[in-house]
């Protein structure tokens, strides 16, 4: 693992994720460029100390031929390089969204992992979840009939508990800063989220996009706010909401998809149930792993782990892509996650929303 130390969100998760299902172990590690810091994530995370690295490109030179893959947990600046680097060296590589902070790099990854014959993933998290698994296989199956329209909300109110002067919040404090973040915060950060589960959920992908960004916190030079309308394959429509500074949010991650003879909605925050709404029909209630979901969706049933009325979340989700992408390392094809193309695919729609708002407001293609 390169990133992830001490104090950091994601490294624990990753790590809480591989464990899971006795996924993978972590053998290697370059946590932090902070010496102590490196020392303590190891001493914690009971890593030998002969297999801690000062740098990232002395665990990929000293490790390539004795690792399966490299999980890359860093801040978006460097995802490029050390993924690439790992790739050239012949490892597989989870990497943390986004894939690199430009649509070119992004394609340069998924040509060079193909040409290498390696695999690389992206860690999209919602697609993990059973019950977003459930409402694909329910678009693909013809439950919702033809796709006209998917709205998708993903707001947070994390920038509104920040002294952008003196940030209190050192997980949020760097994706305020381009030079470590990229051109975008919002869009980039979560906005990309949104845009997968929407292709991933129905099947269908973002043809063009009109955006409308905005900058709403004191001092922050990023977009933290974005308001964005997108055409779909087949027709189709959807519209996206995220946002940083919605005061009070938590994480609200809310989908919604309307087909011609039915609708579905998912709400993240209460993950383990999905409505499907009939026009002259009752509403149906569908449970995580209920006795009757492994019938209506196979994926859903493989997703989960515990007896229905037991939560399961983010960190099960997550330990879903762990699950499938280490089989497929090993070989195997048992479940479905995010790759190269779903990193390419975001970093298109980024490029396109940004080049959109720049542009007053006007249609831009992904």
């Amino acid at each position: 693992m390169v990133g992830g130390g001490r104090g950091s969100f994601i490294g624990p998760i990753h790590r809480m994720a591989a464990k899971m299902d006795d996924s993978a172990i972590l053998v290697a590690g370059c946590f932090s460029r902070d010496k102590k810091e490196n020392l303590k994530t190891a001493e914690e995370t009971g890593l030998k100390s002969d297999r801690l690295y000062s740098s990232w490109q002395s665990l990929i030179e000293k490790e390539k031929g004795n690792i399966d893959f490299l999980t890359v947990c860093t801040p978006n600046d460097s995802h490029y390089e050390i993924t690439k680097a790992a790739l050239e060296s012949g490892i597989h590589v989870l990497c943390e969204k986004p894939l690199s902070l430009t649509r070119k790099e992004a394609e340069k990854i998924e040509k060079l992992a193909a040409k290498k014959n390696l695999l690389v993933a992206v860690p999209f998290t919602y697609t993990g979840f059973p019950m977003v698994k459930l409402a694909r296989e329910l678009v693909s199956g013809g439950e919702l009939g033809k796709i006209c329209k998917a709205n998708i909300e993903y707001v947070q109110g994390s920038f509104r508990k920040i002294n952008f002067k003196k940030p209190l919040d050192k997980r949020n404090a760097w994706k305020m800063d381009p030079s470590k973040s990229g051109p975008s915060c919002v869009v980039a950060d979560i906005g990309v989220h949104g845009a997968c589960l929407i292709e991933y959920i129905t099947g269908l992908e973002i043809k063009s996009v009109l955006s409308d960004i905005s900058s709403f916190a004191p001092g922050n030079t990023l977009d933290d706010d974005a308001s964005i309308l997108m055409r779909l394959d087949e027709g189709a429509k959807a519209a996206m909401v995220t946002s940083k500074v919605a005061t009070g949010e938590e994480n609200g991650v809310r989908v919604r998809v309307y087909g011609d003879k039915a609708s579905l909605f998912w709400n993240q925050e209460l993950p383990n149930q999905l409505s499907v709404k009939y026009p002259n029909e009752p509403e149906r209630i569908y449970k995580r792993n209920t006795p009757y979901i492994g019938a209506v969706s196979p994926m859903a049933a493989a997703a989960s782990r515990i007896p229905s009325g037991h939560d399961e979340g983010f960190i099960e989700a997550f330990a879903n892509i762990y699950r499938g992408f280490c089989a497929a390392v090993a070989g195997e094809n048992k479940l479905d996650f995010p790759t190269a193309y779903e990193g390419v695919r975001t970093m298109r729609f980024v490029e396109a929303v940004l080049k959109s708002a720049r542009s007053g407001s006007r249609w831009m293609q992904v």
